[in-house]
């Protein structure tokens, strides 16, 4: 049984995610945890205490009550969370386990499950356990040990450690202009807090939560932000520093005109997307590099290591190697298996000081002075490995607003060399995918004999120009992606396209 792609359990909910398959879900999670719990007596190990939270998905609400009959017949302690952005479920998860139902940017009538162990995705093993589970049809725990569910509030706990750790970057907001638009999803009882708690002036689109994405698509995209975008743009016109408020002399500065920059986020806050005070979405890689060298040059650590994924472009290779540090790459949808290996090859090496233990604040980020993982990501989706080990788009929002207060974001990017980048979808069947992906194995190479090929997390080839393409089958819909980044973006993209295609037919 293949249940979990590379973001949780998702799909429609009238013949996938079912409340049937929520209620044998949550019970094979609870079975799953009291197992763990009675086999492992260590201090590290997660009570067995499951946070469960939905998004503001109109399927949530029975989604949530067949979740929350399966863990509490699986014999776990329930505290229902309510609505919550997914870092928060995730911060909150911190010592325990957490469950959330989102399918995050897909349309209003999909949903999903995504399951956290101690503030971390759970990873493909712990997957793999719950679809056995599920598989075989776990049975409840005696009568005298089921539970029942208790109320709890973490969003405002969630909050105020995001704007402690933002505090530590940049500059004070102080009244920096920001729009967030988002997009009727769960950034909207977050960011703007967060953004206004730190100083700025914040003005907000699509900020009510509505299941319906009334506003625009989840999916937050140059199409899908145009209002933003165009929102930004006609603020901006004519005016000399937009966002900025400026220097009166008097008794205060006048207010800001305009806005520094535009945010938007997707239903459930882990993805971010920056938009410039010209209204120009500013390619989700770029973000990325300027994120990596900051955490590399601000890192004390010998061997500084940021990770990402197979489609991430090579611009953060070369900003992190100007920084002093290595890219490391994990497929899709594991940055935090990427975090643990990275972990566990210097803990064998010997490069974590005594015993790699973590340091005191728990977090990835504080394991020893000579191999570090100081950042993960992957395009619109960060961890900051040092505020904790999950995607978090809030604490992204709060981090670049301060560095963007302190330098300006063209003076951010200005290092990024940003080289032409398209990403194209290709239909394919679910079930024709694998198939697809074993010609592919072949035929690329084949069509591009000058190109270095690797085929860990798909088929990455790379030239010598520092171009490079990537194709992999989506983990979340019927496509396989094609990813290329080259100064003859169009016509390198054209030619594996027609590859894939072909590909495609023939399965």
């Amino acid at each position: 049984m293949d249940l979990f792609g590379t973001a949780g359990i998702r799909g429609g909910v009238e013949e996938r995610v079912t409340p049937s398959l929520a209620l044998a879900v949550g019970r094979a999670v609870g079975a799953e945890i009291r197992s763990r719990s009675e086999e492992s007596l260590s201090e590290s190990t997660p009570e067995p205490t499951v946070v469960l939270a939905r998004d503001g998905r109109v399927t949530g609400p029975a989604l949530a009550a067949a979740t929350e009959a399966g863990l509490a017949a699986g014999g776990v302690e329930v505290r229902r969370a309510g609505r919550l952005p997914t870092p928060a479920i995730a911060h909150a998860s911190r010592g325990r386990y957490g469950v959330m139902l989102t399918a995050s940017h897909n349309p209003p009538t999909d949903n999903g499950i995504k399951l956290f162990r101690d503030g971390t995705e759970f990873d493909r093993d712990a997957e793999r356990a719950v679809e056995e589970r599920v598989a075989d049809e776990e049975s409840v725990a005696p009568w005298d040990e089921w539970t029942e569910a208790t109320r709890t509030d973490p969003l405002d706990g969630y909050l105020a450690d995001v704007r402690e750790y933002a505090a530590e970057f940049g500059a004070p907001l102080d009244g920096l202009r920001v729009a967030v638009d988002c997009g009727n999803g769960m950034s909207a009882p977050a960011t703007p807090t967060v953004l206004r708690e730190l100083g700025a002036d914040v003005v907000t689109l699509n900020g009510n939560v509505d299941g319906h994405f009334p506003g625009r698509g989840s999916k937050p995209t140059p199409e899908t932000l145009a209002d933003l975008r165009a929102f930004v743009a006609d603020a901006n016109e004519g005016v000399e520093e937009p966002g900025r408020p400026s220097e009166t002399g008097g008794d205060g500065d006048e207010e800001a005109e305009g806005f520094a920059f535009g945010i938007g986020h997707d239903g459930d806050a882990d993805r971010i997307v920056i938009v410039d005070a010209d209204g120009e979405v500013v390619h989700e890689d770029t973000v990325l590099a300027v994120l990596a060298e900051r955490y590399t040059r601000e890192s004390d650590a010998t061997d500084p290591v940021v990770v990402t994924t197979p489609n991430a472009s090579g611009r953060i290779d070369e900003r992190v190697r100007e920084a002093g540090g290595r890219v490391e790459r994990v497929r899709l949808g594991a940055l935090h298996e990427g975090i643990a290996a990275v972990r566990e090859d210097a803990a064998e090496a010997g490069a974590l000081g005594e015993a790699g233990a973590v340091g005191e604040s728990g977090a990835a980020g504080e394991v020893g002075d000579d191999t570090r993982v100081v950042f993960a990501a992957e395009p619109w989706k960060h961890i900051h490995v040092a505020f904790g080990g999950w995607i978090d788009g809030v604490a992204s929002a709060a981090v670049i607003a301060r560095l963007v207060a302190d330098e300006g974001l063209d003076a951010l990017r200005a290092p990024v060399t940003e080289r032409p980048y398209r990403k194209v979808s290709v239909s394919c069947p679910d079930d024709a995918k694998e198939s697809v992906m074993d010609r592919l194995e072949t035929a690329l190479p084949d069509a591009f004999p000058e190109a270095a090929v690797d085929t860990d997390h798909g088929v990455r080839l790379e030239f010598e120009d520092a171009s490079w393409t990537l194709v992999r089958p989506s983990g979340t819909e019927p496509y396989v992606r094609v990813y290329a980044e080259s100064d003859d973006v169009d016509d390198l993209v054209g030619e594996v396209q027609g590859v894939v295609e072909d590909a495609v037919a023939a399965a």
